[in-house]
């Protein structure tokens, strides 16, 4: 029997989380009215205890634990333990570790979605007014890409990663305490440079927010346009933001509040990409008519991050990544799995329809006639007793 206490280790661990995850699906309400604010709290807290040291701390403990099962499976070999047992210790440790994490950051797919959280309706639309956005964004795209720095070849020349990384708070500051969105008062330490970022490359990751620690770090290949995107993004997540699609709205919102001209063309650049890519699959000849209007500058940006990505993802480990995250985002609840990435097209369009287009519909003011009854309701004075 004592060959078995491994594996009703594991199984605890895995039914306490199918409880929360349980529970998380069915009182979302009562979820989102508390554990976000908790759990934002305590990633703030976490990420100010880690930001001592300059490497994601999480990491070094990973490597650590690859370290302990490998002796562990040394020392099984050569002190001939049962390899069952030793199987269903080291299953007991990994189901452990999910638990917590879905206890200290998990949970955060069953509460509200960003779009409640802003009072931002999303609604169905048609193809012209997902055309209107996607035009919106690249033209601001356009004006914003003449404004970033460039080098003699005429790349873009962001500044280093620590610099941007610490401005990447600044757009998330203005969104809480000018505009008063209360979703965005998380943690805003600066996000980490992500270690073995070749390897991290050769996945086509950009990024990882690690509940447990309080760590959001970014790979530092990212070309520069992307780059304050993706940090925003991964902020994003830390402060309980956690499906995708919320991650990357937050990021748009983010950088395109921030002061920085290379927050704003990352933030716009990006969310032009998602709408031409969803303009694509629905209407060819209309997005070939939209990047006619595309400029140079910005034409040839948008290749260099495509380029960066397609030449460096070799397709073994690209997909093993994609279908390893795929997994992850399914069980943890969400069911768009990678497809969720894309989605923020939804809310892009949705903002630009509420923020942009609606504001810019203004009613003609006409001179003040007392005597024009079409301006004033005389009905009262007309049947006066």
């Amino acid at each position: 029997m004592r060959y078995w206490f491994g594996y009703l280790t594991a199984g605890i661990f895995a039914a306490i989380t199918w409880v929360l995850m349980q529970f998380g699906q069915r009182f979302s309400t009562l979820v989102d009215m508390i554990y976000p604010y908790v759990i934002r709290t305590l990633q703030g807290m976490l990420a100010e205890w880690t930001s001592s040291v300059d490497f994601p701390v999480w990491q070094v403990l990973a490597v650590a634990l690859g370290v302990l099962i490998l002796a562990s499976l040394v020392l099984m070999l050569i002190l001939k333990w049962n390899p069952i047992q030793w199987a269903g210790w080291v299953l007991a440790v990994f189901s452990g570790l999910y638990m917590l994490n879905t206890m200290m950051w998990g949970l955060n797919y069953y509460a509200g979605t960003l779009a409640e959280d802003m009072r931002l309706e999303v609604a169905s639309y048609n193809l012209e007014e997902l055309t209107e956005a996607t035009l919106y964004y690249r033209d601001k795209a356009n004006d914003l890409a003449a404004q970033i720095p460039r080098d003699a070849a005429g790349n873009p020349d962001f500044a280093d990663f620590a610099q941007l990384a610490q401005q990447a708070g600044d757009g998330f500051h203005t969104l809480t305490y000018t505009n008063h969105y209360s979703i965005f008062a998380g943690s805003v330490v600066p996000v980490k440079e992500l270690g073995w970022a070749d390897l991290y490359t050769s996945m086509g990751v950009t990024g990882v927010t690690f509940g447990m620690t309080g760590e959001s770090a970014v790979n530092p290949n990212v070309p520069d346009v992307g780059l304050p995107f993706a940090m925003a993004h991964e902020m994003a997540h830390r402060m309980s933001i956690a499906p995708e699609r919320d991650a990357n709205f937050a990021a748009f919102l983010a950088c395109t509040a921030n002061s920085d001209p290379q927050f704003q063309y990352s933030g716009y650049l990006m969310a032009f990409r998602y709408c031409y890519t969803a303009l694509t699959s629905v209407d060819a000849q209309g997005a070939v008519t939209v990047s006619q209007g595309i400029s140079q500058q910005l034409r040839g940006d948008m290749a260099g991050y495509t380029a960066f990505f397609d030449s460096r993802v070799p397709t073994t480990s690209s997909n093993l990544a994609s279908s390893v995250n795929d997994a992850y985002l399914k069980l943890s609840g969400e069911e768009g799995g990678m497809d969720s990435y894309a989605e923020v097209c939804d809310l892009l369009v949705n903002w630009h329809i509420q923020t942009v287009v609606l504001p810019s519909i203004t009613v003609e003011d006409s001179p003040f006639d007392p005597y024009d009854e079409t301006q004033v309701d005389l009905s009262g004075i007309v049947n006066a007793r």
